[in-house]
């Protein structure tokens, strides 16, 4: 399915980054890796439009100080939106900053669910 990729960069704000969390294969320690809105849209864009790919929001733990606010957002995903069970569920970690007209992501981290991290009940729905 085609993305809108115009609409998924204008949620960022200049200088944003995208980091996800995992564990090299034959490795003990967990990396970051830090790449840009454009350079996930560019990179991985291809791939989802062929393989599918759809994300949903299970629960959301938000906290917000001034122009800051920070959300702790539970996904499950699945390659097609029809799949009956998650292929992968996990923790995305949302920084936003408003700006004074409207809010602007500036970051998400994120790590997926595994038998070293589950995600404990505070984060998952009627938790």
């Amino acid at each position: 399915m085609a993305r809108d990729w115009d609409r998924f960069l204008s949620l960022f704000v200049p200088g944003a980054t995208l980091s996800p969390v995992g564990r090299p294969p034959g490795e003990s320690a967990y990396r970051r890796r830090v790449i840009t809105p454009d350079e996930y849209a560019g990179g991985i864009g291809e791939s989802l439009e062929a393989n599918g790919f759809h994300e949903v929001e299970i629960h959301r733990v938000t906290e917000e100080y001034g122009r800051i606010a920070h959300a702790f957002s539970t996904y499950e995903s699945r390659r097609m939106a029809s799949d009956p069970e998650p292929s992968a569920r996990g923790i995305n970690s949302i920084q936003l900053m408003h700006d004074g007209s409207r809010w602007w992501v500036v970051s998400i981290f994120w790590l997926g669910e595994g038998p070293d991290h589950p995600i404990p009940a505070r984060y998952l729905p009627g938790g």
